[in-house]
């Protein structure tokens, strides 16, 4: 009888310290919103960027002679993105496109249909939350589905290369809601 008491103690206290174990670390707060993970800050001048971006093309300021080796200073338009590509941000655990991010996608088929010297490899990054497996896993969906809307909207497959880095490159370090939507993206870098 003392055994079978034991057991069922032993069994409540490994279940209540797995449930514990399981619980959110990740609350919402008031400066990212329920479910969008980026700062709203962010959100309100990434149109600007895209903007900008645009307009250097269509003004002649970048064409695909001034760009530059990927790790040049002037080849990086935000982020570790090569300019005049646009990084796009992920949901946190998610490897969708957000819509906010289409008409990012949408400007980065541009270049490369304007440009078709150019070549690209998509780097699939993660925050630093999850196993390295698990973030190396994601990171490479999300350079995959890049990748297909790219190829969706009429880029050649063999000008795009994928990688995934996880979590090993973050853009910020920080261990805050801020810096881990920021490290939930992809680059896109040009290479020749």
């Amino acid at each position: 009888m003392k055994i079978n008491k034991f057991v069922i103690l032993s069994l409540t206290i490994v279940s209540l310290l797995l449930l514990t174990s399981c619980a959110s670390k990740n609350p919402t707060t008031a400066e990212t919103g329920a479910g969008s993970g980026i700062p709203l800050e962010q959100v309100k001048t990434e149109k600007d960027q895209a903007g900008t971006a645009q307009s250097q093309i269509q003004e002649g300021v970048v064409d695909s002679e001034g760009i530059r080796e990927p790790g040049s200073q002037t080849a990086i338009s935000e982020g570790r993105t090569s300019a005049p590509f646009l990084p796009i941000y992920f949901d946190f655990d998610r490897y969708t496109i957000r819509p906010d991010m289409r008409s990012r996608m949408e400007h980065n088929a541009k270049v490369m249909l304007d440009h078709p010297d150019i070549k690209v490899e998509i780097q699939g990054n993660c925050d630093e939350r999850g196993t390295n497996e698990y973030n190396l896993a994601l990171g490479e969906k999300r350079a995959k589905v890049a990748r297909d809307y790219l190829v969706n909207m009429g880029v050649d497959p063999g000008r795009i290369t994928i990688i995934s880095l996880g979590e090993e490159k973050p853009l910020d370090p920080r261990h805050n809601e801020e810096a881990w939507a920021k490290n939930r993206r992809d680059d896109f870098v040009i290479y020749r």
